[in-house]
């Protein structure tokens, strides 16, 4: 995708959310595996909490690839760069939490899945720190349940409701029940990079390989990763995520769509221009970004992942998980 295309797409989001920004009554924190596109955290007026990664023996910090490019980035994947992540530190969250409270506007931060990260524990860790060192300070925090773009989404009408005058507890309260009806589905282009982080047996990588399998993923309602099926070959699991597209989208022309691409740009056209066939899509914002190092590292080169607002994922767990929700309610 051009530069000229993804600047005018954000600047769009800007326009749509630039006098919110001026209103708000939260203070809204973020952390980088949201995987924003360039610029729009600063359009939302968000603050942004940069997760650690380690390339090859130094230590780098994801920032939407204001250092690096994500060709770069994912060239170095290629060549075989050791990439290792970690979780943020609850002494980082503390600094960015009390500078927060010292400030006295009531305060929300929307943290990476626990399904995919420890570092909300650590968020939460400093938030009782702080409750206790600063125990009228409104703070809330929230699992977003849905990493990458999918967090994006969920940042992005949050702000503006935040300027449509929610307070911090009541976003808190919205965004618990909203972060249920985004979703989102991608495939990878290797196997590989699952084996190496053990979420599969080396042996399926290969065999995967060896038949030009593609995954297509989701993730559950834990936010942890979950496998929608396997396709024979790219097209197939591209054409595998607009079936999942047409079946569960909200068809909001209100709510934008966005499209994550890990150094898969073509694909990424692909599917917006497939999108935009799609009846009431033709004017939709699309929002396109790169996923970032830290999920990146987790994922490898030829990422494609889209995301939207549609129907609510607790409808479709199984019986036996109803049945379970059931009884922890009745607790």
């Amino acid at each position: 995708m051009s530069k000229e295309k993804t600047a005018s797409l954000i600047n769009l989001v800007g326009n749509d959310f630039k006098h919110f920004h001026a209103h708000k009554t939260c203070h809204i924190i973020v952390d980088s595996c949201a995987d924003f596109a360039p610029d729009v955290p600063e359009q939302l007026g968000v603050e942004v909490i940069e997760f650690p990664y380690v390339m090859d023996g130094v230590e780098h910090f994801d920032g939407s690839y204001k250092t690096i490019s994500a060709q770069e980035f994912y060239n170095h994947m290629r060549k075989g760069a050791r990439i290792t992540t970690s979780a943020v530190t609850p002494g980082r969250y503390l600094d960015v939490f009390t500078r927060a409270a010292q400030k006295g506007v009531p305060t929300l931060y929307l943290g990476m899945t626990g399904g995919l990260s420890s570092s909300i524990d650590a968020a939460r860790q400093a938030a009782q720190m702080i409750k206790d060192q600063y125990p009228d300070f409104e703070l809330y925090i929230l699992d977003n349940l849905c990493p990458s773009a999918a967090a994006e989404l969920l940042a992005i009408e949050v702000t503006r409701l935040a300027g449509n005058g929610l307070s911090a507890q009541e976003l808190y309260n919205w965004a618990q029940d909203a972060r249920y009806f985004i979703q989102g589905y991608f495939t990878l282009d290797t196997l590989d990079t699952l084996a190496a982080g053990g979420r599969i047996p080396p042996a399926a990588a290969h065999v995967g390989s060896k038949l030009d399998i593609k995954p297509e993923l989701s993730y559950d309602l834990n936010g942890s990763l979950t496998l929608c099926g396997m396709c024979r070959g790219r097209k197939k699991a591209l054409r595998a995520i607009l079936k999942d597209f047409r079946e569960n989208y909200s068809r909001d022309p209100f709510l934008p769509i966005a499209i994550a691409t890990a150094d898969a740009d073509k694909d990424g056209d692909w599917l917006e221009k497939e999108i935009r066939k799609e009846p009431g899509c033709e004017d939709v914002v699309i929002i396109r970004s790169h996923i970032g190092p830290v999920i990146g590292a987790h994922v490898g080169p030829g990422m494609v992942a889209l995301v939207f607002w549609g129907s609510d994922r607790r409808e479709k767990i199984s019986l036996t998980d109803r049945i379970a929700r059931k009884i922890r309610r009745e607790r």
